[in-house]
């Protein structure tokens, strides 16, 4: 698929899009002979898919990965759908950080500094500072976040693949069901990538999935839960617009104040101690200059 293609379908009426999205998990469904599942984060746009899905396949199951890093809001909210089937990763976040590193500005970036930092190839660090030969520019390391390499902590993008990824391709190899999922091209570079790369089913990927919502955009998914009245999560109604793990600290540099941090200090203060104490958040934003301390009640929306 091309750009063009992909900004028409986005710019497409709400109408258009569900016949669109209802067609391509018409043609996953099938394909996989009814072998699917909905992967169910209990955000917003995966509530959307879960209905869209079950407005023509009832009885597909939904599963949510519970990882410990959710908002209470979430759980709370996931534990009122039907046929959701729970499960959980092997190692907790707190080893996962210990281990691996903590997840800073973005997934390419965390990855970029973890290779450079673990490997003693002199060539791949070079790489990893000034690309290939011929141009290549694919895991570089931005000029900006270079100060990161002297961190007094570990970097790294693991988190994602060991508390979301292992354990749903598990569920994938025990139950032989293939996803949908509520991802969509205006998330992020790569996802953007993989839309105009696969589509909306990407069958010939190693681990093959299916994001009919690959298309729509934000204001999409609040006209469809406004529209046809779907129970959601209270928590975007306390101002949070962004509901994955709750002490990830991917985008959180990019964020106004009060950032997701100052917010989670007022909304949700037991977590925001364990984080900063326990996890030492604390020293991680402070290193990379990101504002962490309570910001004033009175700023934040909804209290």
């Amino acid at each position: 698929m091309d750009v063009k293609t992909l900004r028409l379908r986005q710019e497409l009426p709400l109408k258009d899009k569900i016949k669109l999205s209802l067609e391509k998990i018409t043609t996953w469904y099938e394909y996989w002979e009814g072998k699917v599942y909905v992967a169910f984060s209990g955000g917003k746009d995966s509530t959307v898919l879960l209905d869209l899905v079950r407005s023509k396949y009832p009885d597909v199951p939904a599963v949510f990965v519970d990882t410990g890093l959710e908002y209470p809001e979430i759980k709370e909210f996931v534990k009122s759908v039907d046929n959701v089937s729970w499960i959980k990763p092997k190692i907790p976040f707190h080893k996962v950080i210990g281990k691996y590193g903590y997840p800073v500005i973005s997934k390419t970036v965390s990855m970029a500094i973890s290779r450079y930092n673990n490997t003693t190839s002199q060539k791949q660090r070079e790489y990893r500072l000034n690309g290939g030969m011929k141009g290549e520019n694919a895991g570089v390391i931005p000029h900006k976040y270079r100060y990161l390499l002297n961190a007094p902590f570990k970097i790294s993008e693991k988190c994602c693949d060991v508390m979301k990824k292992a354990p749903s391709h598990a569920y994938n190899c025990k139950s032989g069901r293939m996803a949908f999922t509520g991802e969509m091209a205006k998330d992020s570079n790569n996802r953007r990538e993989q839309y105009l790369k696969y589509g909306c089913n990407a069958i010939s990927k190693t681990h093959p999935k299916s994001t009919p919502l690959g298309f729509w955009t934000e204001s999409d998914i609040w006209e469809y839960i406004h529209s046809k009245d779907i129970p959601y999560s209270r928590i975007y109604d306390i101002g949070y617009d962004r509901t994955g793990c709750m002490f990830c600290m991917f985008g959180v540099h990019l964020e106004k104040e009060p950032n997701r941090f100052q917010r989670m200090a007022i909304t949700h203060p037991k977590h925001y101690r364990f984080c900063m104490e326990k996890l030492e958040l604390r020293e991680v934003l402070g290193y990379m200059n990101i504002p962490y301390k309570p910001f004033n009640q009175t700023k934040i929306e909804g209290f």
